[in-house]
């Protein structure tokens, strides 16, 4: 069944959040989107995931019916854009590009945080334990590694003077391992259920 529910595209998305005060990043609220959809708790729900982008007891007043509808469906549109991502297995992390030391500081705590406050956090949608295979649990842990890694990169390059390309490549190869890492869980987690999670959705 196809969603009525369109995405409005990264930059109007970008403004839709600080609109609405939204201290969580686009990319997180992405990875988070994609934890969420590719988690076996079978209650979490979208509103769910929307919520814990804003702060405790700093959710945005909704003041109309049509305000709230618009809010929730450009939410919505964003969903159903990640489900099409994961049901292509075709999760990918925010493209790296170089620049200063900086630069690759802010894209380190960036990724240390689409990773584990996203994709981890949204997976495991609040609850402590799942009722999960070994090797996804596995996976799981893997990734929550890989973001502690970049964390301590970023404390790494912050003591540095100088900084060259072959850190933005250690960079990008623990990219295309976070990848990876999405793309087994997907493929052998997901996949098989892809169907029961469309209709949990929709």
């Amino acid at each position: 069944m196809q969603s009525e529910n369109v995405y409005i595209g990264d930059d109007k998305f970008k403004k839709f959040l600080e609109h609405y005060n939204c201290p969580t990043d686009i990319f997180e609220v992405k990875l988070k989107f994609a934890g969420a959809i590719c988690s076996p708790n079978a209650n979490l729900r979208p509103t769910d995931v929307i919520s814990s982008f804003f702060e405790d007891n700093k959710q945005p007043r909704l003041q109309t019916k049509d305000e709230a509808n618009l809010f929730f469906k450009f939410f919505m549109g964003l969903w159903d854009e990640m489900f099409k991502e994961i049901s292509l297995n075709n999760l990918k992390l925010p493209k790296a590009r170089k620049g200063s030391k900086e630069d690759l500081i802010l894209l380190c705590n960036h990724r240390s945080r689409q990773i584990e406050c996203g994709f981890v956090e949204g997976f495991w949608g609040g609850l402590d334990k799942l009722d999960i295979p070994n090797f996804a649990g596995e996976l799981i842990n893997s990734l929550s590694d890989l973001a502690e890694a970049y964390y301590m990169l970023a404390q790494k390059l912050s003591k540095m003077d100088n900084v060259d390309d072959n850190i933005f490549n250690v960079i990008v190869n623990m990219d295309k391992k976070a990848e990876e890492i999405f793309s087994f869980l997907i493929e052998h987690l997901v996949l098989p259920r892809i169907n029961d999670i469309q209709k949990k959705v929709n």
